[in-house]
């Protein structure tokens, strides 16, 4: 039997990248996938792409940020399926701009899609999750979370951070009433949310993307760029009964670039 199966997972901006990678992996370990993005077609897109290759989905718009758009995709989850068995809060913007550049509204946007979406997904659900005395909850954050020496990235670093902090309290607070709560710290994955920082890096530096690409895989020790799946496989684990016992880590998934 497939890790999952016979589960059913939310899993946050999962249109493309990351999060499309984690439901990848979610469909084929035989989980039922609501697939959520701020861009309704592209989750929709994903979904109909897991059915082609024999996976079961939905795709749903979806504002992580916006409380009633939260409650909107629990609800349709539970039309669709029944039950939420796995919550993966991975939706995600960034930005590179100097501290002294970031004005009031741009800190907000960031912190309301990164930390406080991670809360309101978390809210709607927690209490479903609760009353059944099962669930889990996998949090995106970043290597940056733990380590947050970047400059030109300050706001989102503050959110990372957050999201870590958040997921060791929520573990703490519910696992006596069955719901575990681990995150996933990424590295360097070639996403969209990376190609205008790579044409930035390459225009101040004179160079080519593709090398700019190159000085970003530099640091890491494997010496290779990780694929989104990489990142769904080590999801899917933390969701399934194996890793029953383990709550409240974050556990670094980024080619050894970040040990700690």
């Amino acid at each position: 039997m497939s890790e999952l199966e016979g589960r059913s997972a939310i899993i946050t901006g999962a249109g493309g990248g990351i999060g499309a990678g984690i439901a990848r992996v979610f469909a084929r370990e035989g989980a039922s996938v609501v697939v959520t993005d701020i861009n309704g077609d592209a989750a929709r897109a994903c979904a109909t792409d897991l059915a082609s290759t024999g996976g079961t989905a939905i795709g749903v718009q979806h504002d992580v940020s916006d409380a009633a758009s939260c409650a909107d995709v629990v609800a349709r989850a539970r039309e669709a399926f029944g039950v939420v068995d796995i919550l993966v809060n991975n939706a995600a913007i960034d930005q590179r701009i100097a501290f002294t550049d970031i004005d009031e509204a741009a800190w907000d946007r960031m912190i309301d899609v990164n930390l406080k979406g991670v809360y309101l997904m978390t809210r709607a659900v927690i209490n479903h999750m609760l009353d059944r005395g099962t669930g889990c909850i996998v949090n995106t954050a970043s290597l940056v979370g733990k380590a947050g020496a970047l400059p030109l990235f300050s706001h989102y670093v503050a959110a990372k951070f957050g999201v870590v902090g958040l997921t060791q309290c929520l573990a703490a607070e519910f696992a006596s009433r069955g719901v575990r709560v681990n995150a996933v710290c990424p590295g360097v994955v070639r996403t969209p949310l990376w190609e205008p920082l790579l044409q930035a890096t390459a225009a101040e530096k004179g160079i080519t993307v593709e090398r700019a690409w190159q000085d970003a895989l530099a640091p890491i020790p494997m010496g290779v760029p990780q694929d989104p799946e990489d990142i769904g496989e080590a999801i899917a684990f933390l969701a399934s009964d194996r890793a029953r016992y383990i709550t409240g880590e974050t556990v670094n998934v980024n080619g050894g670039q970040l040990m700690d």
